[in-house]
């Protein structure tokens, strides 16, 4: 392939053969994917090579939650290490790797989205558009949450240490701890949403909602409970805390739609033998 061949996937939308009837045949489907895929590996190689030239600082980034648990720990609780002849090799493409695959994800996700997007109904890209809009920044807070909040699991994980011992924290078992526990909190906080979206599709009621609030409320905690890392009290209030706030705001938008479903259709869930208020 020619550089400008190369280059010219960036530029606007893959060619799509669309017939006047709405419908592409398979073999353009195939070639459209293809021209996504491209892009989206180039996006991802391209990332890459600048994560490995700033990667000083990303491994500043990465490994600041642990430095700063380290501060409050005796000398010599713990130590990061990394464990073969190549694994500083393997650490800087890891690092890199993970880096570029979040911060092209708007990217990558657009180029799926955009894939699937000539499939579906007007209503359904509406409700898709609205998802993304919503999501993408509780997602983004959730995880800004559970990055502050990783120092203090850290520091209680790694106090339950017997004296006397040095625990060793292997960069590559780190990075999936840290990985993890940020896609937890990102993930929680967008349960609320689909939630909303549920109710939008007729599944779940609001007053399904509110019948079932302390069960929620209890189950809310549990789940904070069991997700975060630590045993501490706080961590889990941090995460399980917003979840809350989140989950009546989705109670009062679902208790909203039904009203406004019921006003626009006054005979809905009517059986065959019920009067109309008509």
């Amino acid at each position: 392939m020619r550089i400008s061949g190369l280059f010219g996937l960036f530029k606007g939308p893959p060619p799509e053969a669309v017939g006047p009837d709405g419908r592409m045949a398979l073999a353009d489907h195939f070639r459209e994917f293809r021209a996504r895929l491209l892009r989206c590996l180039l996006a991802l190689v391209v990332a890459v090579v600048v994560a490995l030239v700033f990667r000083h600082t990303l491994l500043d980034l990465v490994i600041g939650p642990y430095t700063q648990a380290m501060e409050n720990l005796p000398k010599g609780a713990s130590q990061a290490v990394t464990s073969g002849p190549a694994a500083g090799l393997l650490l800087w493409l890891t690092l890199a790797g993970f880096t570029a695959v979040l911060v092209t994800a708007p990217y990558w996700l657009y180029q799926v989205w955009a894939f699937v997007l000539p499939g579906l109904y007007a209503r359904e890209r509406k409700m898709t558009r609205i998802f993304v809009s919503v999501a993408g920044p509780l997602f983004i807070g959730g995880v800004a949450l559970g990055y502050l909040t990783l120092p203090l699991a850290l520091e209680v994980l790694i106090g339950f240490n017997p004296d006397g011992f040095t625990n060793l924290v292997d960069f590559n078992i780190y990075l999936q701890f840290f990985t993890r526990t940020l896609f937890v909190f990102g993930l929680s906080f967008n349960i609320p949403v689909f939630v909303v979206l549920l109710n939008f599709a007729g599944v779940v009621k609001g007053a399904s909602l509110k019948a079932y609030r302390p069960w929620i409320i209890i189950g809310t905690f549990v789940f904070a409970a069991v997700a975060t890392p630590s045993a501490d009290p706080f961590s889990m209030t941090l995460m399980a805390g917003p979840m809350v706030l989140l989950f009546f705001a989705s109670e009062a938008i679902a208790r909203f739609n039904d009203r406004r479903r019921a006003r626009n259709a006054p005979n809905a869930g009517l059986g065959p033998d019920d009067l109309s208020p008509i």
